[in-house]
């Protein structure tokens, strides 16, 4: 066994355009990424260590909103050993949640299904959450033994603090971070909203989607520090989660791009810390099959900054 502790990417995609259209993919500024990606292109891309450590586990996230995608998710984590967890969709909208859970998890690679989630971000109703059948379909999640994904832009944050009062026995995870508009540098409705999010126990926060959130082309790791050192201090590394948002983060430079990012913020983490954001709190949330355990650390480090 190695005494290399292995990289858990908390949120990826795969797509094959042959089989399932995904039309967001064409509006504009996509045609990086307007063609299929599977997990072998995820190998491929993914060569670069962070921390010493390189991919051995991910968990893979829906795109569209669509039960038979989550069925060929499923199929993908029990045929693909990288695969550990898949967040998957269910309509939280329509009657029979439970049926429809219980229907996948019966399926091919079923035991898989850690999460699901929904494109909040598009909704225009401000308290799309609070609907009383998406409470009762996410009430039916939890029973389940399964958790939720948040996807939200910043000024969406009131419904999902109003989920987690709501639901405190429901695990959350904030996708992307909330999508802090770093592009712009308004942070301060996105920073208000994480800090009431973070507030609530039950939340882990995904340090993922930043690079696209900054601007493309010319976003350094200078533009990204204000919104890590803040996440580091409202959530604490042991809540944080790494993952790329590949093959999106193509847009914006890439995997291994991302990873170098990632590697120089944590220069100010002890092993232990680091061992939480790259590995631990994800394997944690999604019930991931333990990888090897990291190596003795030998000397403290100071905590992170």
């Amino acid at each position: 066994m190695s005494d290399v502790p292995g990289l858990v990417d908390a949120h990826h995609h795969v797509w094959d355009l042959d089989h399932r259209p995904q039309p967001w993919l064409s509006e504009p500024g996509h045609a990086p990424i307007h063609r299929t990606f599977g997990t072998d292109d995820l190998r491929a891309a993914a060569t670069r260590p962070i921390a010493g450590r390189r991919l051995r586990r991910t968990v893979v996230v829906q795109c569209v909103t669509s039960v038979p995608e989550t069925r060929e998710l499923l199929a993908l984590a029990e045929g693909d050993p990288l695969v550990g967890a898949v967040v998957g969709w269910v309509d939280l909208t329509a009657p029979g949640v439970g049926d429809v859970l219980d229907e996948l998890r019966a399926g091919p690679g079923g035991e898989y299904l850690r999460a699901v989630r929904h494109l909040v971000q598009g909704e225009s109703d401000p308290r799309w959450l609070q609907q009383p059948a998406v409470e009762r379909a996410l009430r039916t999640v939890r029973e389940r033994g399964m958790a939720y994904d948040i996807l939200i832009r910043d000024h969406q944050f009131d419904q999902a603090v109003r989920l987690a009062e709501r639901l405190p026995d429901l695990p959350l995870v904030l996708d992307h971070a909330g999508k802090p508009p770093i592009a712009s540098g308004e942070l301060g409705a996105w920073e208000q909203g994480l800090r009431r999010i973070a507030a609530h126990p039950q939340v882990r926060c995904k340090v993922s989607g930043l690079v696209t959130e900054a601007a493309h082309r010319t976003w350094t790791t200078d533009d990204i520090r204000p919104v890590w050192e803040l996440l580091l201090s409202v959530f604490g590394p042991d809540r944080l989660m790494f993952g790329s948002d590949w093959p999106v983060c193509v847009l914006a430079g890439g995997w291994n791009a991302w990873a170098a990012t990632v590697e120089e913020l944590l220069g100010g983490c002890s092993a232990t810390e680091t061992e939480a954001i790259l590995a631990g709190t994800a394997t944690a949330f999604y019930r991931l099959d333990p990888l090897e355990p990291p190596a003795p650390e030998r000397k403290e480090g100071t905590p992170c900054s």
